[in-house]
């Protein structure tokens, strides 16, 4: 039994809507590193086929995009980078019915938990993939996912803009991005993915999928600035740590962490012996210098013999006269 999800009543439409949203984010999970979705169109709905991401790794997008900001006010894509921070570019439309909430809800909630803050160490960028959406519909979007962020003071940091058809397929080629309308329904088909975006605008790590774990944002936060951001322990555990586009998280390398640990146990040793060796260096040179200072002259004398039997010095003895006087014949 076969279901047409462009007719019957609405509800069937919200059972829709959710298989649409539910295919759209399988179609990015488990897939290919570098091309997802493709392989699987044979098990994809009509409406699906083609969809995916090709990744463009450390490709440049065009930075002199003009697009307008929630005030309606034009701006050029590159403001956005112009603080030497890296973005998070995302792709949505205000009247998506369910994937657009979902993926931004769990960008939100994953931000979060980061210790890094909007504004300050990165930027959020938000791109409209429907070109009829009005700033004032992306202004109250904006406002919706910035009171979820719940932090004061960091407006400046998040961004939702809109623009006209052409802007937003240059942008979304230029990403790797496949979307398509569907008239019948008025909506957009699109994967749910986010990119993270160096500060001169490569395209550093694609995260895929509604939620995202709060280690897997800081790591790509920290890899796209170039060191610019984080701690030293964070570019330790992106050398431990690699990205596995299957999972879209950061797992642990073994390879990786074997040589790291061979790598700390070798300087250990060698802090150890070094240690060991300059200590017996000085132990050694304090005993010649010792040696070499000493004087035979300033010895003390050994000790006069005493005679056994005889507690008192020669001296004070009184001589038997028979010895006395053969000793003076």
């Amino acid at each position: 039994m076969s279901i047409d999800c462009r007719r019957g009543r609405p509800l069937m439409d919200g059972m829709c809507s959710w298989l649409i949203a539910l295919f759209a984010t399988g179609l990015l999970i488990g897939h290919a590193p570098q091309v997802r979705g493709e392989a699987y169109d044979n098990q994809l709905p009509s409406e699906l086929k083609g969809m995916g991401v090709t990744e463009h790794l450390s490709d440049k997008i065009p930075l002199d995009l003009m697009f307008q900001d929630d005030k309606g006010r034009d701006v050029q894509l590159a403001q956005f980078f112009q603080a030497g921070r890296p973005v998070i570019l995302s792709f949505n439309y205000s009247n998506c019915p369910m994937l657009c909430s979902l993926q931004l809800s769990g960008v939100v909630a994953g931000l979060k938990e980061v210790e890094l803050t909007c504004g300050k160490d990165f930027e959020f960028v938000s791109v409209s993939i429907d070109p009829h959406e009005q700033s004032f519909r992306a202004a109250q979007t904006r406002q919706r996912y910035y009171q979820m962020y719940g932090r004061e003071g960091t407006g400046s940091g998040w961004h939702f803009l809109v623009g006209s058809d052409k802007a937003i397929k240059a942008l979304v080629e230029a990403v790797g991005v496949t979307y398509r309308y569907l008239p019948e329904r008025k909506e957009y088909l699109h994967p749910a993915v986010c990119v993270a975006v160096t500060p001169d605008g490569r395209l550093s790590r694609y995260l895929y999928g509604v939620e995202f774990a709060p280690q897997t944002l800081r790591l790509a936060l920290v890899e796209s600035s170039d060191g610019k951001i984080g701690t030293t322990l964070d570019q330790i555990l992106l050398f431990c740590f690699h990205y596995d586009s299957g999972t879209g998280r950061y797992s642990l390398a073994a390879r990786r962490l074997m040589t790291t640990a061979g790598m700390i146990t070798a300087v250990v040793l060698a802090l150890f012996l070094l240690r060991q060796f300059r200590r017996e260096s000085r132990l050694r040179r304090s005993v010649l210098s010792v040696a070499n200072k000493r004087d035979p002259l300033d010895s003390p004398l050994p000790p006069a013999p005493v005679l056994a039997g005889i507690d008192q010095p020669i001296s004070t003895l009184r001589l038997h006269p028979d010895v006395a006087g053969s000793s003076v014949n």
